[in-house]
């Protein structure tokens, strides 16, 4: 018996790295997988159906029910037919995990028209559109009587949450995002009977393996038969667990990597100062000397 015997899962972004070992897990654990993968390279550009097809070969080949989708998740129509092919293939949706994502790492004072609004789209609206789509089949089900027990899985970055990166203001803004999505989004589909929650992962994959600065760290060597704490299936546990039907959690963020799973908190307020009336200028100036 697996963990996740009998549920349908969309997992997207999981031709390669940390969604390949998603997919591959989920089918190990029992649940149909739809594996979504438009096939790009880092930067998104062009397609091959090659790397979702390759990853469904490998789970029909251990036994697992799978079926390849290459729509671009940041397309509308694309993020439906996504939905869709879960329903027509597998008889429903269960679960979503949104993992797709592109890099365009450039400064700020460098970055192009094009470097932000691809990094934004394929993360941010990537995430959002199969989100929207999915949620819209859940609460059909409800009002249709039915019980849902559903779950979805964001991921987010810890260059968007409490490891912000130079070079990566679209990235971290995008995944930021994802993190605030995830809490809005809890709290919204809680009542058609889905959980949302989000992960930010720390893994070797080709991304990760092209961040400025980060690169050579991911890149180690290690010993033959030791631990490593970079191996994108450390991710995977943790996502089946959220994945599951019991799983209690909703609207939370944890930080993953290698044996360390940590719950992340937003922004929150830790200093105050206040005043009777208006501020002043001069006033702020006086209250907040001592927070420089």
């Amino acid at each position: 018996m697996g963990t996740l015997d009998g549920r349908v899962a969309v997992i997207t972004g999981a031709g390669r790295g940390i969604g390949r070992e998603h997919a591959l897990l989920f089918a190990a654990e029992g649940a149909s997988v739809v594996v979504n993968d438009l096939g790009g390279a880092n930067d998104g550009a062009g397609a091959d159906t090659g790397p979702a097809q390759e990853v469904v070969d490998e789970i029909v080949a251990a036994g697992g029910r799978a079926v390849a989708n290459t729509d671009d998740v940041a397309d509308w129509a694309g993020a439906k037919a996504l939905v869709e092919q879960a329903v027509s293939e597998f008889g429903g949706l269960d679960v979503l995990v949104n993992n797709a994502g592109i890099l365009r790492d450039a400064f700020i004072a460098g970055m192009d028209e094009a470097q932000w609004d691809s990094v934004i789209a394929v993360h941010l609206k990537g995430h959002f559109a199969p989100l929207r789509h999915a949620a819209e089949y859940w609460k059909a089900r409800t009002k249709a009587g039915e019980t849902v027990r559903a779950s979805v899985i964001n991921t987010a970055s810890a260059s968007g949450t409490f490891m912000p990166n130079a070079g990566q203001s679209n990235y971290g803004a995008a995944k930021a995002g994802i993190a605030a999505l995830t809490l809005v989004a809890a709290d919204e589909l809680d009542r058609y009977g889905v959980r949302v929650n989000a992960i930010a992962p720390i893994a070797r994959t080709r991304l990760t393996l092209a961040t400025p600065g980060m690169g050579a760290l991911f890149a180690q060597e290690v010993e033959e038969g030791e631990f490593d704490a970079f191996d994108p299936a450390n991710i995977a546990p943790m996502v089946a667990y959220l994945a599951t039907e019991k799983c209690p959690f909703t609207g939370k963020v944890f930080s993953v990597q290698g044996g360390a799973i940590s719950e992340l908190r937003g922004w929150r307020g830790e200093r105050t100062v206040e005043t009777d009336g208006p501020w002043t200028v001069a006033g702020i100036d006086e209250q907040l000397a001592d927070w420089a």
